[in-house]
């Protein structure tokens, strides 16, 4: 009987704990530094939740390997809503690339929605003797191995962006690393590298200011950003799709009744007309999703970029 009481006031506890819900500002971990495409994607949304909410939703840029010290930050917080992650793909391929990850993005985090996605740009510096994918391909084919692209870190976003035109391009365009998407630009921009894999979101300004040469966007469909660049396959990679997501989770144990009042303004902040124009312009498709289908997404993913790691051969040293 007491256990049945105790188990009945948890039930009860649960969605009062969510009308009071949030009563105090609220931490949004982006496990990137500053000008990469999370931390844009992260300060999108919580300038908008932190209007809804009536609590301000900041971000804190916790970066460093990858990801994962920021995510480990957050799995080891409190389930209670107030300290929340925002990551993409390394999220689900991080524990295929390094010797040790403490966290299992779907055992020991909740789902809260998937937000939106976002293609990459194929950019090269404006020095670069290519305007087009094939010229690249060709220029890649007569310097094996001495042309480089940047990315943010062993398996985020551009890597494994840049890793996949090698497979099925059949060139091999080295990886150097810094330390974020918007060191890579940077990298790019200075001429330290020839090729980068940015998003589309953290690149437009760029590419539009002519501090880089935009030529193809890595999804399967051309974006309405930039509706003139064609997508990698019609470019000349047959098959070749790469598309960034990003997610909103917290630590496991976190209340369904916050995960759905997260869920609910997620959805009602972007699900408004002027907010699907807003984030379409700096080339971001909003996706809004349930937790569950945001859970099953990633499951997904695992699989998929699992074959990359392995046939490339990457992994962090």
């Amino acid at each position: 009987m007491a256990a049945a009481l105790a188990l009945a006031a948890a039930t009860v506890a649960l969605p009062a704990f969510a009308q009071g819900y949030p009563s105090k500002a609220i931490r949004l971990v982006s496990p990137f530094p500053p000008g990469g495409s999370v931390d844009v994607v992260g300060r999108l949304l919580a300038a908008k939740l932190s209007e809804t909410l009536g609590q301000q939703m900041v971000v804190d840029n916790r970066s460093g390997a990858s990801g994962v010290i920021g995510t480990e930050a957050v799995m080891n917080s409190p389930p209670d809503g107030y300290t929340l992650l925002i990551n993409t793909i390394p999220f689900v391929t991080n524990q295929f690339l390094m010797p040790r990850v403490a966290y299992d993005p779907l055992r020991d985090f909740v789902s809260i929605s998937l937000v939106a996605s976002a293609a990459s740009f194929v950019t090269v510096h404006p020095s670069v003797p290519a305007r087009s994918i094939q010229e690249l391909i060709a220029l890649a084919k007569a310097k094996p191995g001495e042309l480089y692209y940047s990315a943010a870190g062993v398996g985020t976003n551009p890597h494994i962006a840049g890793e996949l035109f090698n497979l099925l391009a059949g060139v091999n365009i080295v990886a150097v690393q810094y330390k974020g998407g918007g060191p890579a630009d940077q990298a790019l921009i200075a001429g330290e590298v020839a090729v980068t894999f940015g998003s589309v979101s953290q690149e437009i300004g760029y590419v539009k200011g002519g501090r880089m040469r935009a030529l193809a966007v890595t999804s399967a469909k051309r974006n309405s950003a930039m509706p003139e660049v064609p997508t990698v396959a019609e470019a000349g990679v047959p098959g070749y799709e790469f598309d960034t997501w990003y997610v909103v989770a917290a630590p496991k144990g976190t209340p369904r009744a916050v995960v759905d009042t997260l869920n609910s303004h997620i959805r009602k902040v972007l699900s408004a007309a002027d907010q699907v124009k807003f984030w379409e312009e700096r080339g971001l498709t909003i996706i809004n999703s349930t937790p569950e289908e945001a859970t099953a997404h990633m499951a997904s993913e695992q699989k998929k970029w699992a074959r990359v790691v392995r046939e490339r051969g990457m992994k962090a040293e």
